[in-house]
């Protein structure tokens, strides 16, 4: 269903229907026409009832939009949309279309029972509430929601779990619909905000040129095997003049580290990357590749060839450098037997 602007001699109702996408509520509907024009129109099905104190000006399935208006509106005053649907409104791609994410101010309390009740081409509506919400967290829209910034910080709160949360604000940041200080001031902004540590911590890693999920992961995974911190997201230039961006980079050793996403697959993408790294190895370079996943799923099989790449090209780690094996922590236990010291050691 479609609203066009209404005409000049349009009345109230076809201005409201306009501006909310045909979702009103039953005080609004009433307060431009009698209850029992209101009642009429829904018992002849000329309207919708959606779910109590919410209704819809037609008859069709509802749309996207309205089913936005719809969570807002049945959440009721004061109501915005939050999270991933926030986001996703704001431009921010790939995150989850489903459930819609409502955020409410604390002392109000939504109507939970009606939101439990709603039809079957109606996503479901998640109501979360929250004690601070200036208005420097809201943005106007239609409907109304909240800042690109204080959705991503509320999505990572409310994600399933660490990862997603990481995610979430990675992909904010590298589609650039928002920058890092925005994250950092709602962060300083919400004492009391879920997962508030490992949300700065993500924030300082895309502020340092991590600004893909993987990347993230990268950088944490030279902090846990003891590897040197790269570059990351260092510009040059190739041999035709053009600016490349290398995803990690240690300058000193000569090292490049490229982590492919899923997108790397793609035919013209993987050919750019095969020019991209004919580039660097004519340079005199080093190059590894490895997909995301296995910087996840496999930390110590990638640490394991970043040292023996960065020892080819002069590293020597503190272990090294002390006289112990690579890989292996500082001695946490030392054994007396008899006229002889055993140095326990512990591998990373």
């Amino acid at each position: 269903m479609s609203f066009d602007l209404p005409h000049d001699d349009a009345t109230a109702l076809d201005w409201l229907a306009f501006e909310q996408s045909g979702v009103l509520t039953t005080a609004q509907a009433t307060g431009l026409l009698t209850e029992g024009l209101v009642r009429s129109r829904i018992r002849t099905g000329r309207w919708r009832s959606i779910c109590r104190g919410v209704l819809l000006t037609g008859n069709g399935r509802l749309t996207r939009d309205q089913q936005l208006w719809v969570a807002v509106l049945a959440a009721g005053t004061g109501a915005v949309l939050g999270g991933t649907t926030a986001a996703t409104e704001a431009g921010v791609r790939g995150l989850p279309r489903e459930p819609l994410h409502v955020l409410v101010p604390a002392e109000r309390r939504a109507a939970r029972t009606v939101l439990r009740r709603l039809p079957v081409d109606m996503a479901a509506v998640h109501v979360h509430r929250s004690s601070v919400l200036p208005p420097e967290h809201l943005q106007l829209g239609r409907p109304p929601r909240t800042t690109t910034s204080r959705a991503l910080v509320d999505a990572a709160g409310w994600a399933r779990n660490e990862a997603e949360a990481q995610a979430v604000l990675a992909a904010g940041c590298q589609q650039r619909r928002v920058l890092p200080e925005e994250l950092r001031e709602v962060v300083a902004a919400l004492p009391r905000a879920p997962r508030r540590r490992l949300i700065r911590q993500t924030v300082d890693d895309i502020t340092g040129g991590a600004q893909a999920l993987s990347e993230i992961d990268f950088v944490r995974l030279c902090r846990r095997y003891g590897l040197p911190r790269p570059d990351l997201q260092e510009r040059r230039t190739d041999a035709a003049g053009r600016t490349r961006w290398l995803d990690a980079y240690w300058r000193a050793y000569r090292l490049h580290v490229e982590i492919d996403g899923a997108h790397h697959m793609d035919v013209r993408q993987w050919a750019a990357d095969m020019r991209r790294q004919n580039d660097v190895w004519t340079a005199g370079d080093r190059i590894l590749r490895f997909p995301a996943w296995l910087v996840r799923a496999r930390p110590a099989e990638v640490a394991a060839d970043l040292r023996r790449a960065l020892s080819a090209a002069g590293w020597r780690s503190a272990a090294q450098d002390a006289g112990r094996p690579a890989g292996f922590g500082p001695p946490h236990a030392i054994r007396r037997h008899g006229s002889w010291t055993v140095t326990v050691h512990t591998r990373r």
